[in-house]
């Protein structure tokens, strides 16, 4: 048995990014676990729902917040490695082995830091044994177990910007969240125009954020 474990919403300006873990062998997933990015929305739901009901399939969550992301002594890759190994202690087992989604350039120097801090959370390892950790480029895609945690990360990922948007009902949604997403900088831009700064599920530390500061501090010196 082993657990793979990946994170949706690296990039984005809003929301949380979440890492999920799936503990399960592979031949029992459904045949389409693949990647979330390749999987149709409807499906990506059904696929986590039945994961989460079956007695033979571990899974487990765990968001890093825009105010962790902001936080000036840390960095994205830290901070994904540490999710990562949070929802891997969450559903791990003795002798378990452990199959990620490099979130570093280095998959190498990304394993070790994962067996390092999944062994830092269980006090030594799971099994008492040397962690046994693989981190590769793509392992969402050609791993169905971490193709499941893809599945499973997105999906509660998209949950919370569904329950984020429903927190700014004046305004025309927030959208995906992502930079390039037209509907998420309009939603900031309105929301700073409102109140003078960015909204609390803002990464406020993203370049997004400091331009949108930045326009409406220019749109203001010039109506002056």
């Amino acid at each position: 048995m082993y657990v793979g474990v990946d994170e949706a919403g690296k990039g984005p300006v809003l929301g949380p990014m979440v890492t999920a873990a799936v503990r399960a062998e592979p031949a029992i997933l459904p045949d389409d676990v693949d990647d979330s990015k390749r999987v149709a929305p409807e499906r990506r739901e059904a696929i986590a729902a039945e994961l989460r009901e079956r007695d033979d399939v571990a899974v487990a969550i765990a968001t890093v917040e825009p105010e962790a992301i902001d936080a000036p002594d840390t960095d994205m890759n830290t901070l994904t490695v540490r999710g990562q190994a949070r929802a891997v202690r969450g559903a791990i087992e003795p002798g378990d082995r452990v199959v990620a989604d490099a979130g570093d350039t280095s998959e190498e120097r990304f394993a070790r830091r994962l067996a390092a801090f999944v062994r830092e959370g269980v006090g030594g390892d799971a099994s008492g044994r040397a962690l046994d950790v693989a981190a590769r480029h793509g392992a969402d895609e050609d791993d169905p177990v971490v193709g499941a945690a893809s599945i499973v990360a997105k999906v509660a990922r998209d949950a919370r910007m569904a329950e984020i948007d429903a927190d700014y009902p004046t305004y025309g949604g927030v959208g995906s969240g992502y930079p390039g997403d037209s509907t998420t900088r309009t939603f900031l831009r309105e929301y700073v125009a409102d109140h003078g700064d960015v909204p609390d599920c803002a990464r406020r530390s993203w370049s997004t954020c400091t331009d949108v500061l930045a326009a409406a501090e220019q749109s203001g010196l010039d109506d002056f």
